[in-house]
């Protein structure tokens, strides 16, 4: 099976209703975009970042592509907001803090990763790669968390963190979020 031919991950497709209708969205170290395809679907624009050209040509299909070493050099995204930030597998905690800033207000992170305890069951193993315990919680600490997860999945065996945060805009009722 290609990338092009993987489905967004059930977390974000569960989430990605909390993107405001035509919003624009940020897939983080996107891969072949897959999670740009499901948004760019929905009428969302979709950008994608990724270090990898060759992934990147899959993923321009579906959006507008930046090709950075997101760890390696700047964020390429400095002062630019998004309706919503996606990020699935991946984990550089000096980016966090650009992550969530890039959240606009009314906005919404969706995040997924490997979490501690992974380690017993496969890869990734070594802790840099493995969220702590609470970690995206703390991560998201100005953002309302609306739905969080942290826990071991059957199917294949994996421990995972998940978060879904939206960045209330300042001066307005409580927003209902549906679950």
């Amino acid at each position: 099976m290609t990338h092009s031919t993987q489905e967004a991950s059930a977390w974000v497709r569960r989430w990605s209703h909390l993107v405001p209708p035509g919003g624009t969205v940020l897939d983080v170290a996107c891969g072949s975009g897959r999670h740009m395809r499901w948004f760019s679907v929905r009428g969302h624009a979709a950008t994608g970042v990724d270090r990898s050209p060759e992934a990147l040509q899959e993923a321009a299909q579906a959006g507008a592509v930046v090709q950075a070493d997101i760890e390696n050099g700047p964020w390429p995204f400095a002062g630019r907001l998004f309706d919503g930030v996606v990020v699935t597998h991946y984990l550089w905690r000096p980016l966090l803090p650009a992550i969530v800033a890039a959240v606009a207000p009314g906005g919404v992170l969706i995040y997924e990763t490997f979490a501690a305890g992974n380690e017993t069951v496969g890869k990734p193993s070594r802790a840099d790669f493995l969220l702590r315990p609470g970690e995206l919680l703390d991560a998201c600490a100005g953002l309302r968390v609306v739905a969080y997860e942290d826990g071991f999945l059957d199917g294949p065996a994996r421990f995972m963190q998940r978060i879904a945060a939206v960045r209330e805009p300042a001066g307005t009722a409580p927003a209902r979020y549906p679950l």
